[in-house]
């Protein structure tokens, strides 16, 4: 049994909680929390429902996003008091698209212990369901919402050889789809994950054309999106330089594609953006 006398003090213990699904919590992430001083929690209102269920009674203070400049350094000097204090998130391991990192950060610096407390996460738990390759991935977490840094951030990952995955919302689901499809191609697999390990769980699997026809005609997409793409081949992106793009886009041009329509056929078997192939054309 892990008891408070077991615990130590001054620490700081990054504890996973489920994603979904509240069997999904360790018997030691429960006696930890039951355990701590106090939980620093991303939002006190979702946490105490995995508290209550558990029977948990442990004073609760948040830390997100909006707060956690501020609340940082009122945590660390908790810790530095002596008291034990049990990290968690929304859901899965903090840390992890969250502020966390930031905490557990401060607590390096100033020589606090920060201990583990291993649980669910949705990047593991998508990836191996996927039926793509699983050893070796990138964890890009949620892609930028602006237009030009998201297409940057796309645009770095074009030559990526590993397996790929993003966190997504609703309702930019069907726009992200279609990026990728400028930036990958119609035939890139994918797997997308839908509310893991909860009642509603679902995979779909298949190439991105795929998903796009299918999720034009979701009337109404909910629930929180794992994505998990195939990584690229370089043998399938030529290596052309400027004057050998520019001399392939105006053989799709005399075939009677517009520019744009050229870009984007080109960005897919090229080894440059759809932007910079337009912005080529334009000064050739």
């Amino acid at each position: 049994m892990i008891d408070k006398k077991k615990l130590n003090s001054g620490t700081l213990y990054v504890v996973g909680t489920p994603i979904g699904n509240l069997e999904d919590i360790t018997l030691r992430a429960i006696r930890v929390l039951k355990s701590a001083d106090l939980i620093a929690a991303e939002d006190t209102r979702h946490t105490a429902k995995l508290l209550n269920y558990f029977k948990i009674t442990t004073p609760k203070i948040s830390y997100h996003q909006h707060n956690y400049v501020i609340r940082q350094d009122e945590l660390v000097s908790k810790l530095e008091q002596g008291n034990i204090i049990a990290l968690v998130s929304d859901a899965g391991m903090p840390g992890i698209s969250d502020p966390g990192y930031d905490l557990i950060c401060s607590c390096i610096i100033k020589n606090i212990p920060v201990v583990p407390v291993p649980g669910p996460t949705a990047v593991i738990t998508a990836l191996i369901t996927s039926g793509l390759p699983s050893d070796r991935f990138v964890f890009e977490g949620f892609l930028p919402i602006k237009a030009q840094a998201r297409q940057e951030r796309l645009n770095l990952l074009k030559k990526e050889s590993r397996t790929i995955i993003i966190y997504e919302s609703p309702h930019r689901l069907l726009k992200t789809l279609i990026n990728f499809i400028e930036i990958f191609g119609d035939d890139h697999r994918i797997t997308i994950g839908r509310e893991l390990t909860k009642y509603y769980e679902e995979f779909w699997r298949g190439n991105l054309k795929e998903a796009v026809l299918h999720y034009k005609e979701v009337k109404n997409i909910k629930g929180e999106f794992t994505l998990v793409l195939s990584g690229c081949s370089q043998n399938n992106l030529l290596d052309l330089n400027i004057e050998q793009v520019k001399c392939e886009f105006r053989k799709l041009l005399d075939k009677g594609m517009t520019r744009s329509q050229a870009s984007k056929y080109l960005a897919t078997t090229v080894n440059f953006s759809r932007r910079q192939i337009y912005e080529m054309s334009l000064s050739d």
